[in-house]
């Protein structure tokens, strides 16, 4: 996108704002309602999935979108977070209220030295760096058998709540689903319109002219790196309550690059576009691989006619067309 079109689909997202919150308000008077109106245990699950992905995309496009980075490892720490989570639960304590926020603070404290090192390249070169530190991971998670399972994988035990087994059944999970989500999805909503967001907006436009109004452009980069990499160590530790289970290419750069083609399908212009492409690409991949073993071929098809002629993202087309609907009722 060119930078008038930036402007312009900006400029259309604030005038359709009251109509897109309003349609995930909606959405989320439907999720909470659907068990009771018979939502079946598998739509659920596909719902919890598709929640959890889209978070895992909204902490990739505080980099992606916001900050101008985009990085090729994300997936790092979603399964830093879900191995972390695996292991309290296996060898110390099962209750969530110990072992989520030690699964997540696992995800901020190797982010930290990751980050470090990788702000200080750009472009191609952050890519690269931070691919190759995403495969590190992968590969301890494969040799770290004695820790990690190795490829076969680590076993999760159910979680408890002061000694009480929780979120056993799959509607319980799904209503904790739905409030992690939008409790994350508030908090990095606040965090990318705050000052702080706006910061980053200006390093993604023009890191020189940032540097020269004398602001630290090292550390706001790195604070991004790690507020994206709390968010992403969060979905990954549902991501196991969820599963029971976690495996090495949970951190593979094939887990990186789907999640970034979420953002990019979606939007990362806007807000809600990691959201969408999240469940777009979710949807499509069981979809497709109900009726094609050949699916993987489709989806990349797709994904290309969608990345190629849609720059802007499925968000930024639909938040412009209401724009322009808006505009000729006047």
């Amino acid at each position: 996108m060119t930078a008038a079109d930036i402007i312009a689909s900006r400029r259309a997202e604030s005038s359709a704002a009251p109509k897109i919150w309003s349609a995930i308000g909606l959405l989320c008077v439907v999720l909470v309602a659907a068990p009771s109106l018979g939502l079946p245990p598998f739509a659920q699950s596909l719902v919890i999935e598709a929640l959890i992905f889209s978070l895992l995309a909204l902490s990739l496009n505080i980099l992606v979108g916001y900050t101008g980075l985009v990085s090729f490892g994300h997936a790092a720490f979603f399964a830093v977070s879900g191995y972390a989570l695996g292991i309290f639960s296996s060898s110390w304590t099962t209750e969530i209220l110990v072992t989520l926020p030690l699964a997540v603070l696992s995800a901020a404290l190797i982010a930290l030295p990751i980050g470090w090192l990788s702000i200080r390249l750009s472009g191609f070169y952050f890519l690269m760096i931070t691919f190759a530190f995403a495969q590190m991971v992968f590969v301890a998670a494969i040799r770290w058998k004695g820790l990690t399972g190795g490829s076969d994988g680590l076993l999760v035990p159910s979680a408890t709540l002061f000694g009480v087994p929780v979120l056993q059944d799959r509607t319980p999970f799904y209503y904790f689903a739905i409030v992690m989500f939008f409790l994350c999805a508030g908090a990095i909503y606040l965090v990318v319109t705050s000052q702080f967001g706006r910061t980053l907006v200006g390093i993604r436009e023009c890191t020189p002219r940032m540097r020269a109004l004398g602001y630290n452009v090292r550390n706001a980069k790195l604070a991004a790196f790690v507020i994206g990499a709390t968010f992403a160590g969060i979905a990954g530790a549902m991501n196991s309550l969820f599963n029971l289970f976690i495996s090495p290419e949970s951190a593979h750069w094939t887990q990186s690059a789907l999640v970034l083609v979420m953002v990019l399908i979606g939007g990362a212009n806007f807000f809600v576009g990691p959201i969408i492409g999240a469940t777009i690409v979710l949807l499509l991949q069981h979809w497709l691989s109900s009726h094609t073993e050949h699916w993987g071929l489709f989806l990349g098809l797709l994904f290309i006619v969608l990345i190629t002629g849609a720059r802007e993202g499925i968000a930024g087309l639909a938040v412009l067309a209401l724009d322009r609907g808006w505009k000729s009722r006047k």
